[in-house]
């Protein structure tokens, strides 16, 4: 098994949320993010709002302290719902407690996927630095979750109290999640909210044992909503645009619309974004009129930094680089010039 990377030991004792949900569900996480951040005994708690499930609200989480206050953390009141955990380092002789007694005593293994549920209140002994990611799913976002994908109904998660699971999907999704949590202002909506609801979807599947989810109808979307998707996510490449409000257009949630988009266009809608971005970007770049800086906030990346890493990323070259060679191959391509 391969863990996630860690961080340097200079990264400080933080909390940090990704909140997805309309208003009604922001209120509530906002007060779950408060809640977990004393519970851990931790400095901060910046927060990051995007939406993805209608009503509901999933929230991820990365903990880090690495002095900790010692001492058995305050449970979250009980709640409807689970949290799924993926560690960043190791944890020995961890004791969990659930439902106000000692349950378990085990080696916490860094890259293991745990579950936990709320409904038992669950904490543990902090006695040694830790590090992990959280996602709480209400029973609201699985119940959706189930629902969108046309499976069976879900009733629990299955779980034993500090097993964790080597679960490399749940390790690469929080890879990513974390890359975002990381870099707030670079982070991509319709990426996050794709990323949420995948999470989400694989939880489901993987732990609630319903099963794959029914294929699409043939066809994805249909032609007009392809372009007027299209459209939507063109007209504010320079922001941001959430999947909710793209498929709202259609009266499609938000997760069905991602699917249909992928299986009608090849590629996910933040995916196609990016691409749209990059192309802009090559245009505004061959024009020779602008700074890489300025490109970058002109098609919607959040620093010159950010916008070489992503066009590297899918070009192959960086933008400066890709310039000259543009220009070089034009100049090349010139006529001389007649004296006579």
């Amino acid at each position: 098994m391969r863990p996630l990377r860690q961080r340097g030991s200079s990264f400080p004792a933080r909390y940090h949320t990704t909140l997805v949900g309309r208003k009604g569900a922001m209120a509530k996480s906002e007060i779950f993010g408060k809640r977990l951040k004393a519970g851990l005994r931790l400095e901060q708690a910046p927060t990051l709002v995007t939406r993805a499930f209608a009503d509901s609200a999933l929230e991820s989480a990365e903990c880090r302290s690495d002095n900790p206050q010692k001492g058995l953390s305050t449970p979250l009141p009980p709640d409807d719902a689970y949290m799924v955990s993926v560690k960043f380092r190791d944890y020995p002789d961890c004791e969990c407690w659930e439902n106000g007694r000692a349950v378990a005593k085990k080696d916490i293994f860094a890259g293991g996927t745990y579950l936990y549920d709320m409904k038992r209140a669950p904490c543990y002994v902090i006695d040694k630095p830790f590090h992990s990611i959280f996602y709480r799913l209400s029973r609201e976002v699985i119940d959706v979750t189930a629902r969108e994908m046309f499976m069976a109904s879900v009733g629990e998660l299955s779980y034993e109290p500090a097993v964790g699971v080597d679960d490399p999907i749940m390790r690469h999704l929080s890879h990513a999640m974390s890359e975002a949590l990381g870099r707030p202002n670079e982070a991509n909506r319709l990426f996050v909210d794709h990323l949420s609801m995948t999470i989400a979807a694989h939880v489901v599947r993987t732990y609630g044992g319903c099963g794959e989810p029914a294929p699409l109808l043939p066809g994805g979307l249909a032609a007009w909503q392809v372009r007027r998707a299209c459209d939507l996510i063109e007209a504010r490449i320079s922001g941001n645009i959430l999947l909710q409000d793209i498929a709202s257009e259609f009266d499609l949630s938000p997760s069905y619309f991602a699917r249909a988009f992928k299986k009608s266009v090849g590629v996910a809608p933040h995916q196609w974004l990016l691409q749209r971005r990059v192309a802009r970007a090559r245009d505004l770049l061959l024009q020779g009129e602008l700074t890489l800086g300025m490109i970058a906030l002109e098609v919607g990346f959040a620093d010159q930094s950010h916008f070489t890493r992503t066009f590297t990323k899918l070009v192959g070259t960086s933008p400066d680089r890709w310039r000259r060679t543009k220009e070089g191959a034009t100049n090349r391509r010139a006529p001389a010039q007649d004296n006579h």
